[in-house]
């Protein structure tokens, strides 16, 4: 094999690099060096006052100064034996900002010289790195701090790889500028807190490469907090008032200040009287019991979120307490299987006067804490409760002045169905006494005016002499599967949208049968669009009805003189051929909508096949234009279609021309009088001409349907 030239000379360049660099690892001491360590070299080495000269060459080329020669620290050394009172070397000479920073900061107790230098660095011949010595050389001195951050998340960190977690000088700032937390300078002074914290938990890279959230941080700012230390407050909470100091333990951890039945204890570092409070309640006596469904203050007031309970957005403010805090855990049944709680309490209190006002918005009406209490809630069994019944009288004497004992045994929670007093049974009996009335009083009146509608209805459509048929069987067999179709998707589309709205709770179908039912009808309006194409393409008159109706010049003309003669500025009521500028504005947008819908329907129905061939956004384009193009249709169905049928004046009650195909010679001509051959049919003596109108545009959009 012929091995190239190049490769020979990159092979030969790495080996010479490899060999310079094992040179220059293997290169000894110089001589000098070597000549100062033939006495300093010897371990038992002393001086004359017994202080060790000794020199480890070894650790000496693995330190920091290992380029540095001797004389380099040991000026105006230069023959041997050493003169009497040599000066010692200082560190200064190259280290002169370090020097400078060291008298402000509180490490200027330990001296400004060599030795101050060497209690945080050691020995100048061995000193480190400061990033292999941390934290253990500040357990010199501060052994119990250095130990709880070994305890710490951080330190744990550190141990499991994460070089970016923080070490001392991470929070207290560069070794030689350290300052006391007294200082208001300081990093670590209570008010700087916050920013120091910040520095890691507040940027997204250094976070979420830890696997956490940088919102912690930016909820505690908003927070009541936050918000009053950024005012300059001394006292209120920091992260270090909360977490600890330097033994900084998880949540999980039951030794942590954060640890859930440790929260109270936490809390109560400034909230002593309010912990005395909770810890005395049911929910207090709950957590003391070790029982983790029991609330503590994070579970009400929020962890990083914390706001005051008149704030709006405070899960403890008038309006939120019973719908978005207290039925967290007295809403469900959860509870009342596995403790006994009885559930529903916040919907009950809901359709009480109490929770109707409040869900109106009113900051007086009494909720949960009103009755029960904040902090100091007893069960209505202890007489320390404010509902208990014998304190009833003068809980709601707060709100209602001068009220009995028997005023106040009235229900607050409106649980009629759940309870046997003789009250609830009453309202019981009255409830469905009630309902069988409504039921039959106003069914029987809708009977009642139904009959009489529909002769009045009959009797009039009979005195009609000349009629135009303007929607043939098997258009009219088109829309009422159109229309069937129609309400059947708008239904069952937009259960899955609102499912809890009321048509969604009328329909009680379940996902299964809901979806199953939407692509049934889906299938339907499909297949029926498709035959209603075919339909108009391959039958002549089907033709000339397209044709018929592609909007033309006339339309906008016939658009503006409508709108003209109805607003009063013309006295010209304007004729229409065949189709309207309306018809023919409303059968394009039904075409429009039935190819939107079906495409974006079709995506979503085989979503795995579309996800596996197009970008995943496509299926959340079809999702947005499947809802938008729904609401838009229904919306026209109900402000546009609905008038044409059932509004218009010259149609009330309604159209008939969808049911029996039917229209009057009158009203035919009133609208289409430019469409000369029925109106002449009907006026030679036929009772009826016969037209073809299209399935799903108004009912009295029509073709000519010769030789009738």
């Amino acid at each position: 094999m012929e091995v190239r030239p190049s490769r020979w000379l990159i092979a030969l360049g790495f080996t010479l690099i490899f060999a310079v660099s094992l040179q220059s690892w293997a290169r000894p001491l110089p001589a000098a060096d070597q000549e100062c360590l033939a006495c300093h070299g010897e371990a038992g080495m002393k001086s004359g006052s017994g202080r060790s000269l000794h020199v480890d060459a070894a650790k000496f080329k693995n330190s920091m100064h290992a380029a540095l020669g001797c004389t380099d620290c040991h000026i105006g050394v230069k023959e041997y034996p050493h003169p009497k009172g040599m000066r010692l070397p200082n560190c200064s000479t190259c280290h002169e900002d370090p020097a400078s920073q060291l008298p402000k900061s509180v490490h200027s107790i330990l001296g400004t010289g060599t030795g101050a230098c060497a209690s945080c660095h050691g020995q100048a011949h061995e000193v480190q790195a400061a990033e292999k010595i941390l934290p253990t050389q500040c357990a010199t001195c501060h052994e119990d701090a250095v130990h709880g951050y070994q305890l710490g998340v951080h330190a744990v960190a550190r141990k499991d790889g994460d070089g970016q977690a923080p070490t001392c000088t991470a929070c207290h700032g560069g070794p030689h500028q350290i300052l006391a937390a007294s200082d208001p300078d300081s990093p670590v002074s209570h008010i700087h807190i916050p920013n120091t914290c910040a520095k890691c938990h507040a940027q997204k890279f250094v976070m979420e490469r830890a696997g956490f959230s940088t919102q912690p941080y930016y909820s505690y700012e908003e927070s009541v907090h936050g918000k009053a230390v950024a005012a300059g407050s001394t006292k209120a909470a920091v992260c270090t008032d909360c977490h600890g100091v330097h033994e900084i333990r998880p949540a999980s951890d039951d030794k942590s200040s954060i640890f859930k039945f440790n929260v109270p204890g936490t809390c109560a570092k400034c909230h002593t009287a309010v912990e005395q409070e909770f810890m005395q309640s049911i929910h207090g006596q709950a957590v003391s019991r070790g029982i983790s469904q029991a609330p503590v203050c994070t579970d009400c007031h929020g962890i990083h979120t914390i706001k005051s309970h008149l704030d709006p957005n405070s899960p403890v403010t008038a309006q939120n307490v019973a719908q978005a805090t207290c039925a967290r855990c007295h809403e469900g049944v959860r509870l009342s299987q596995e403790l006994g709680v009885e559930g529903r309490r916040s919907t009950t209190y809901l359709a009480s006067y109490h929770g109707l006002a409040a869900r109106g918005g009113s900051q007086v009406v009494a909720n949960c804490a009103s009755c029960h209490g904040t902090h100091s809630i007893f069960p209505s069994t202890d007489p320390r409760s404010t509902i208990y019944p014998g304190n009833l009288a003068r809980t709601c004497g707060q709100c209602h002045p001068g009220v009995t004992e028997k005023f106040a045994t009235a229900k607050v929670h409106v649980d009629a169905p759940l309870s046997a007093d003789i009250g609830s049974k009453a309202v019981r009996w009255i409830r469905s006494f009630y309902l069988s009335m409504i039921f039959a009083v106003i069914g029987g009146m809708l009977a009642h005016n139904f009959i009489i509608w529909r002769a009045k209805l009959l009797a009039r459509r009979k005195t009609e002499q000349h009629f135009v048929e303007r929607m043939p069987l098997r258009f009219r067999w088109q829309h009422a599967a159109l229309l069937t179709s129609f309400i059947v998707l708008v239904l069952t589309g937009f259960a899955l949208k609102f499912p809890d709205s009321w048509f969604a709770s009328m329909l009680s179908l379940g996902e299964q049968k809901r979806h199953l039912l939407h692509r049934i009808a889906a299938v339907v309006l499909i297949g029926v669009s498709l035959y209603h194409m075919f339909d108009i393409l391959l039958a002549r008159e089907g033709r000339r009805l397209l044709r018929d109706l592609f909007p033309t010049l006339d339309d906008v003309r016939g658009a503006w003189q409508n709108l003209a003669y109805y607003l009063g500025l013309t006295t010209n009521k304007p004729e229409f051929p065949r189709f309207n500028y309306a018809e023919k504005a409303e059968y394009w947008a039904l075409v429009w909508g039935m190819i939107v819908m079906a495409v974006t329907g079709v995506m979503l129905w085989a979503k795995v096949v579309v996800g596996n061939h197009l970008p995943r956004w496509w299926l959340d384009i079809a999702t947005a234009i499947h809802f938008y193009e729904a609401v838009l249709a229904t919306l026209a169905i109900v402000v546009w279609h609905f008038y044409q049928v059932f509004l218009d004046p010259d149609v009330y009650p309604m159209n008939w021309a969808w049911w029996d195909g039917k229209m009057t010679l009158h009203h035919y001509r009133e609208e289409h009088g430019l469409d000369r051959a029925p109106l002449m049919e009907a006026s030679d003596g036929s009772s009826e001409a016969t037209v073809e109108a299209v399935p799903g545009g108004e009912s009295d959009s029509a073709e000519v349907k010769h030789g009738h």
